[in-house]
């Protein structure tokens, strides 16, 4: 092997080479699949061509190898079924047929049915391994190794031995290995794998670090806080691989119907080879046992029962590669029925981030009212502290003798002199006169007195996401018309984004369950489908009690994300649009796919039944169709949604 072209240190190095072995045996291991029917083929275009120089039993003979190949595995699988009781299935379906053709003499028809059905099963389970693989290969991004700390060494752990409050060392270009809390100063990570969003993220000291992100620059250490089966990463890919086994009415009436439909064939096809020896003065059974034949192999519900899960698990796919995550087929469906959406404000509209809108200082400068501001409000854990801190830098200013009043602000003494920072309560239980125009303000507003005297205010607020507005305009033109906001912040605030976005129903200052009954009231109108979208503990109920609930954040809340029926990996609100379109594509395909084997599948019984078609005609009605609705299933992972 040539060492400058894979150097064994550059882990990139290692994957590419494991990557390329990886291809190659993917690949022997699909010709040894694939190996069969190409003998067959070869074998049966070799018997027709000769089909006129070879005898009788040198022909019986030649088609009995030729069909080998590719009949044993079916009549084996057959077999199997029946020994569980299971008897009409379509294996069994196309063996009857086959041996049947064999027996009249239709040896190179007999070949082909089975030929072609082996190569549609081949088809169809090349098509679903993708579909599968396209799923799972977007989030199973599970670190294999953690170099844990132990004893004053480092040594190399699987992740799901490694204990929480144990540290970890992460190198540049690793994965961590589980969710934690950043030791270092910082770090810049790619968070893609469970966000979606490609920019990398620069975290400080402390700050949460989660399973998979892949550290970009120089060695790290995180303590680790969560197991493995609890992290991040080990969560969504449980919930995309309980996703693909969660069925959808669809897909389940379909199985159901296939257990009903499939002796009922049987036994017409019977029906079909005697019945007419009552009624007709012609009759020969080898024409009727044909016709029966080809009335078997056009009858077999394979096209149906593959491709219809399979249009599922490209809406599936479709949807992964698009950063969103349904937790079953059956939510793909039930999006598509949506009326109403409701969602919640901070987080899922907004940010959730609080940053300082604007400052006001009265009778004294604006960056010395800030230091005075940032002194006291060192000594908060509340969300508006940390963002009056991160303006400005930090203040040059120490504050003594701080105390929190709650609901209402601090207070305490900066440099000698009192200083209280609040609400509007706590200037008026201090006496401090505020102007009655800063009543109109509708933004949270921090009020600052310096010794007793109104010296000024910060305007924080929460900004709406980049995409909100484009989001509401979307969904309007998918149909879904009544958009409506409930949210836990003032109503004022509440009634201000609303406006802003174009959301004409919303109500502000809402509890868990005041939102909840808010819910149960519109799900009470004749046809009303209603989907919410929230990203935090206080929303779960919602979401359990609406008809979809979609959780906003690959890393929201875990009871959100848990309750919810799909989740938006990143924090684009527009992606529910797309979720919508993905449904309503998803949906549309696997109709179609009905209506072509129905259709098909109907025309050519009938002229089977009447003597008109041959078990070519039969051939294209069963694997033709299959193939056709499996083209159909796999171009949803193609679309842009």
């Amino acid at each position: 092997m040539d060492k400058k072209k894979i150097n064994l240190k550059d882990p990139t190095s290692r994957e590419n080479s494991h990557s390329r072995f990886g291809r190659s045996f993917q690949l022997s291991k699909n010709l040894k699949k694939y190996f069969p029917a190409i003998i067959s083929l070869i074998l049966l275009l070799t018997g027709i061509l000769i089909n006129d120089l070879i005898q009788e039993p040198v022909k019986i003979i030649w088609y009995i190898l030729v069909y080998m190949p590719v009949g044993f595995p079916v009549i084996k699988e057959g077999w199997k079924n029946i020994l569980k009781g299971n008897f009409f299935t379509e294996f069994f379906l196309m063996s009857v047929a086959t041996i049947g053709a064999f027996a009249i003499g239709e040896y190179p028809e007999a070949v082909a049915v089975m030929l072609f059905y082996s190569i549609g099963e081949l088809f169809q389970s090349a098509a679903v391994t993708k579909a599968k693989n396209n799923i799972k290969s977007l989030l199973d991004v599970r670190p294999k190794e953690a170099r844990t700390y132990k004893n004053g060494k480092i040594v190399k752990m699987v992740p799901e031995k490694v204990e929480i409050g144990d540290k970890i060392q992460v190198r540049a270009g690793e994965k961590v290995a589980l969710d934690g809390v950043l030791l270092s100063e910082k770090a810049s990570l790619n968070t893609a794998a469970i966000t979606g969003e490609s920019k990398p993220d620069v975290l400080k000291k402390g700050e949460q670090v989660y399973a998979s992100s892949i550290n970009l620059e120089n060695v790290i250490e995180v303590e680790v806080t969560k197991k493995f089966e609890d992290s991040s990463i080990a969560r969504i890919l449980h919930m995309v691989q309980t996703a693909t086994t969660r069925k959808s009415k669809t897909e389940l009436f379909i199985r159901k119907f296939a257990k009903v439909y499939t002796p009922i064939v049987v036994f017409t096809a019977v029906g079909l080879t005697f019945v007419p020896y009552l009624f007709t003065d012609d009759y020969v059974f080898t024409d009727w046992l044909y016709r029966a034949l080809i009335f078997l192999v056009v009858s077999c519900p394979c096209a149906l029962i593959i491709s219809i899960p399979l249009g599922y698990f490209g809406g599936l796919g479709a949807a992964s590669k698009n950063c969103i995550l349904f937790k079953g087929a059956s939510f793909l469906d039930a999006i598509t029925k949506i009326t109403t959406l409701v969602t919640d404000k901070t987080g899922t509209l907004t940010k959730g981030v609080f940053k300082v809108k604007s400052i006001k200082a009265i009778d004294i400068d604006e960056t010395e009212l800030m230091r005075y501001l940032q002194a006291i409000e060192e000594q908060s854990t509340h969300p508006i502290a940390k963002a009056i801190l991160t303006r400005n830098g930090k203040s040059i200013y120490k504050a003594q003798e701080v105390t929190e009043i709650a609901g209402k602000g601090l207070k305490g003494r900066v440099n000698n002199k009192k200083i209280l920072a609040g609400s509007s309560e706590l200037m008026k239980s201090h006496n401090v006169h505020l102007p009655r125009k800063l009543s109109e303000i509708v933004e949270s507003v921090v009020f600052v007195a310096i010794d007793n005297h109104f010296s000024g205010y910060i305007i924080i607020a929460d900004e709406v996401k980049e995409d909100a507005k484009i989001f509401i305009e979307k969904l309007h033109k998918t149909g879904i018309k009544d958009i409506r906001m409930l949210s836990g912040d003032k109503d004022s605030v509440t009634q201000k984004v609303a406006r802003e976005l174009g959301i004409e129903n919303a109500k502000g200052g809402l509890l868990p369950e005041d939102k909840l009954h808010e819910i149960e009231k519109i799900i009470q109108i004749p046809g009303a489908k209603v989907a919410f979208v929230g990203d935090g503990i206080n929303d779960a109920p919602v979401m359990a009690a609406s008809h979809v609930g979609i959780a906003m954040g690959g890393l929201g809340s875990d009871v959100a994300i848990e309750t919810a029926d799909v989740i938006i990996q990143t924090d684009q609100p527009s992606k529910i649009v797309q979720a919508v379109k993905i449904g309503r594509a998803t949906r549309k395909v696997v109709w179609q796919n009905m209506v072509l084997a129905f259709g098909v599948k109907l025309i050519v019984l009938a002229l089977g039944a009447g003597g008109l078609a041959t078990m070519w005609e039969a051939v294209f009605a069963d694997v033709g169709v299959a193939l056709l609705a499996i083209l159909n299933a796999v171009r949803l992972q193609r679309m842009s949604f």
